[in-house]
């Protein structure tokens, strides 16, 4: 598949080019920082899928998304953004894009490009468990936002697809500190599906420990527990998940986290993730 990537951040931009781009199957044909560059890069590329990000300057991802769709209703784009807001996802959603990432999981980008591809729109777990409320009606959706407004968000969602009752149960999928042992999670979404990808197997951990073990030494300055904490951060966890799998309060997790982002010189836990997958591409060259 031949994809775009747009981000303001011109480091996940690099980053990802070169994580999304050593897979076998994907073939990064361009990528960008601006709403505008989105509109151009799709235009003159024709991608399968159009990765973006949601705000950045000029331009927002949603309003090239719309421009992009406007043109070509067929086209596939996916959000890979750190905002998980309501309003956000009902926008993106409506649009009639084809997924709703969060970035704190780098892993699960290419399963879930590759499951847009096979027909499937996909919603990271956060988002998954926020489209259940807002799915709901108008209790679930105005508690979530407290402007009285959930009737017509749960009403644009149900224009959709987008149903509380289709979701299923999604309580394994929302609480990713309950992850079930299944590779990937379907459940209906109109005439699609949807596919989180966030779930890991049992018998992928070995894996994850070996690869971890072998970049260690890509992180010199962190200790093994500050390391151990990156770790975790690319796999996906949240802070109450690292405490917990780690043995260490919620507290520890924030003061290691900020040392760590102190010492490699770096943003956020984004930027984290995505030196971990980097130095991890690099050992296997």
């Amino acid at each position: 598949m031949r994809i775009i990537i747009v981000d303001d951040d011109l480091l996940i931009c690099d980053s990802l080019k070169i994580i999304l781009g050593a897979q076998p199957d994907i073939e990064v044909a361009g990528v960008g920082t601006s709403g505008a560059d989105a509109v151009r890069l799709y235009t003159a590329e024709h991608p399968d899928i159009a990765l973006l990000d949601i705000q950045m300057p000029g331009r927002s991802g949603l309003d090239a998304a719309r421009e992009i769709l406007e043109a070509d209703p067929a086209a596939r784009i996916v959000f890979l953004t750190t905002f998980s807001d309501d309003d956000y996802i009902v926008r993106a959603l409506t649009l009639g894009t084809r997924g709703y990432l969060i970035k704190q999981d780098v892993a699960t980008i290419a399963p879930a490009l590759r499951a847009v591809m096979g027909g499937q729109s996909v919603l990271e777990g956060e988002v998954l468990a926020r489209v259940s409320v807002l799915g709901q009606g108008p209790s679930g959706a105005a508690a979530a936002d407290g402007n009285g407004d959930g009737a017509s968000r749960s009403g644009a969602l149900s224009s959709i697809g987008l149903r509380s009752d289709s979701l299923g149960n999604q309580s394994a999928v929302a609480d990713n500190s309950q992850r079930p042992q299944a590779a990937s999670d379907q459940r209906n979404m109109g005439g699609g599906a949807i596919f989180s990808p966030t779930e890991t197997t049992a018998a992928q951990a070995p894996a994850a420990n070996d690869a971890a073990d072998r970049i260690r030494e890509s992180f010199p300055t962190l200790t093994d527990r500050e390391f151990e904490v990156v770790r975790l951060i690319a796999e996906g966890l949240n802070n109450k998940e690292i405490a917990a799998t780690a043995y260490m309060s919620e507290g520890t997790v924030r003061n290691h986290i900020s040392a760590i982002l102190a010492k490699l010189a770096l943003k956020n836990r984004t930027q984290l993730a995505i030196a971990y997958y980097r130095a991890q591409m690099a050992g296997r060259v």
